[in-house]
């Protein structure tokens, strides 16, 4: 995974309460097992309507409602997001199993609260860029809360294969003793 320090853009706005993973990006498109080629599909069901918000908005930065991500505990969803182009994720909650798949794969959710959230899209509806700085956890200006583990992973890149490697020395001398 690549390493996310901060990020400055455009952001897109998604006022929606309870966006479920299904809505994310629907079952017909599961059938790959990388990572790549789902941002295509982000969704898709709504992607119909000329004006849903991602067909009129662009930015590196998703605004989002209540409970997003709530649903399936279906990785694609954060996969399809990061491979449209998103680095974060703002609202003011998150789906658990949601949330864990964003840390997993770098793609950062931030929680805000309500209030603070609707600031953020009011300026994005003025074209206001924003900014979402990791190591300030700070967005927008609003500072917010992550544990140290999962910001130190995803400051140095680091997925749960690159954290397992850092400690390839010893896992060789314990097979080599293991060999015995």
């Amino acid at each position: 995974m690549k390493a996310f320090r901060s990020v400055t853009s455009r952001a897109v706005v998604l006022d929606r309460p309870d966006v479920d993973t299904d809505q994310i990006i629907p079952k017909q498109f599961l059938k790959r097992i990388e990572r790549s080629g789902f941002g295509e599909f982000l969704f898709h069901d709504w992607r119909k309507d000329p004006g849903f918000e991602l067909n009129t908005q662009s930015g590196r930065i998703l605004l989002a409602g209540r409970n997003f991500g709530c649903g399936s505990s279906r990785e694609h969803a954060a996969w399809a997001l990061q491979d449209h182009g998103f680095d974060v994720v703002i609202a003011p909650s998150f789906g658990d199993i949601f949330r864990q798949n964003s840390l997993k794969i770098g793609l950062l959710p931030v929680e805000l609260e309500d209030r603070q959230v609707r600031t953020l899209m009011t300026r994005a509806a003025h074209d206001e860029e924003l900014t979402v700085d990791l190591e300030a956890r700070e967005a927008g200006g609003f500072p917010f809360e992550l544990d140290e583990h999962s910001r130190t992973c995803i400051l140095e890149g680091l997925d749960e294969i690159a954290l397992t490697l850092q400690h390839e020395d010893a896992i060789s001398a314990y097979e080599a003793a293991a060999a015995i």
